[in-house]
């Protein structure tokens, strides 16, 4: 049966059968950008980022981490990566923060553009787990609450990584079979 890719029915979430991509896991390669700043929150997405991908097969030989001073250098870091050929695709990590001297909303507007212009150029997904709260306050309360959410926050991007590099091979499977 010839179907079009509006009328697939992909699965795109996990089951109790498991999770749709366990193959795509097995063999994808993926980087994994975080700022400097606020390293006690960002190192939470990224480590349950990592461990999630472990988790699901991706090896650990195929996850790379880089580091970069603050969120503002990520995206810049994700195109040279995606122009590298070296990753099927690239996670960031980051706390944005309103510091008071500037105005977050604008490092988070350039992040989050930024990584979509490298995702729609390069056509290499880029997630983003960079995260602007509203008021965060380094005081043991706050940093222990977004310590967690980061946690949860990794899994999720982890997540969304595999399901949709799952959803593109199916696609360009598709694709090519109606190609050929």
């Amino acid at each position: 049966m010839n179907q079009t890719p509006s009328t697939m029915n992909f699965e795109t979430h996990a089951t109790s059968a498991g999770t749709p991509w366990k193959a795509t896991a097995g063999r994808s390669r993926i980087a994994i950008i975080s700022a400097s700043w606020h390293t006690e929150v960002v190192y939470q997405a990224r480590d349950a980022a990592q461990a999630e991908l472990q988790a699901q097969g991706v090896q650990a030989g195929n996850i790379q981490h880089f580091s970069v001073p603050g969120a503002f250098e990520i995206p810049l870091m994700a195109k040279k990566l995606v122009q590298s050929g070296r990753f099927d695709a690239v996670i960031a990590c980051a706390l944005i923060v309103n510091g008071g001297i500037y105005r977050h909303e604008f490092v988070t507007t350039a992040v989050i553009d930024g990584l979509m212009r490298v995702q729609m150029d390069s056509e290499v997904p880029v997630f983003s787990a960079v995260l602007t709260p509203r008021d965060f306050h380094e005081h043991g309360d706050h940093v222990e609450f977004f310590r967690q959410h980061f946690v949860k926050k990794g899994a999720e991007v982890a997540h969304a990584c595999l399901n949709t590099l799952d959803q593109h091979a199916k696609l360009d499977a598709l694709l090519q079979a109606k190609a050929a």
